[in-house]
């Protein structure tokens, strides 16, 4: 369930990017990072082991709508891609109020993505987490290359519920904002109804209820390429790597709201 700070009235959805490895899941992190202002998002984090790395960021939307008094925040998070990670990956997916999985479109890799869908169902399972109910888009990423996977076939081997799906070319942008503006607007109202103490909706009631209260997500450009400032922390075990991300949700939710422009 999202962070929630109930002193600063700030809250914290936590998103996560799951993927085969290098399907793009850190160049969505990078480009949504280089292309918000500085105002509207932190440092860039890596955290690394000698053998692995993760990617954790968090972005202030100008406007995500209230849930209640608090004012809505978005951590973004990727796991290592590759499959002998899986511990690291299951401790990035605890907490996650919404996942984008980020799928490679050239036909090499059509078995890799399904292998990699599997081991997010799996270890959502171990977290007593349930794929279906949980917000969940898809990102077709590199269309802009040759010998692809029909999106026909993608929808049909990785997609059947039909959730929604974004094609993407996330070296060159493409797609990535999109993908983002999805993902928030299946994790929103959500979000609410946890924190407003609701009845949690089913699936479809969730997806019919982010349309019909059109939830709308802007966030602030940069007029430039934003310096890259990338935060490091090594660490050696995936206890150390937990208690650095517990740590890193719950810092910024201390921080007091800052008054945003309109």
């Amino acid at each position: 369930m999202a962070f929630v700070n109930h002193v600063t009235k700030n809250l914290a959805i936590k998103i996560v990017y799951y993927g085969p490895g290098l399907s793009g899941k850190t160049t969505n992190l990078r480009y949504i990072y280089f292309k918000l202002d500085s105002s509207s998002r932190g440092e860039l984090v890596c955290i690394e082991t000698e053998m692995e790395r993760t990617f954790f960021f968090d972005l202030l939307p100008i406007r995500a709508g209230l849930i209640g008094d608090f004012k809505v925040h978005f951590q973004l998070m990727t796991v290592p891609g590759q499959i002998f990670y899986e511990a690291s990956r299951k401790n990035v997916l605890r907490g996650a109020d919404g996942i984008v999985f980020v799928a490679d479109s050239q036909i090499p890799l059509l078995d890799a993505n399904l292998e990699s869908l599997d081991n997010l169902r799996r270890n959502l399972l171990e977290l007593d987490r349930d794929i279906y109910a949980i917000p969940l888009v898809f990102q077709y990423n590199k269309r802009d290359l040759e010998n692809l996977i029909p999106v026909e076939t993608f929808n049909r081997l990785l997609n059947p519920r039909n959730l929604p799906y974004v094609e993407a070319s996330a070296i060159n942008g493409v797609g990535v904002f999109e993908t983002l503006k999805e993902v928030a607007k299946m994790t929103v109202p959500l979000v609410r109804e946890q924190v407003l103490g609701q009845k949690p909706a089913t699936e479809t009631e969730r997806v019919r209820g982010a349309e019909e209260k059109k939830v709308e997500v802007e966030f602030l450009p940069s007029d430039k390429e934003a310096d890259v400032s990338l935060k490091k922390y090594k660490l050696r075990t995936l206890e150390e790597i937990d208690m650095e991300l517990e740590r890193l949700s719950r810092e910024f939710l201390d921080k007091p709201k800052k008054t945003r422009p309109a």
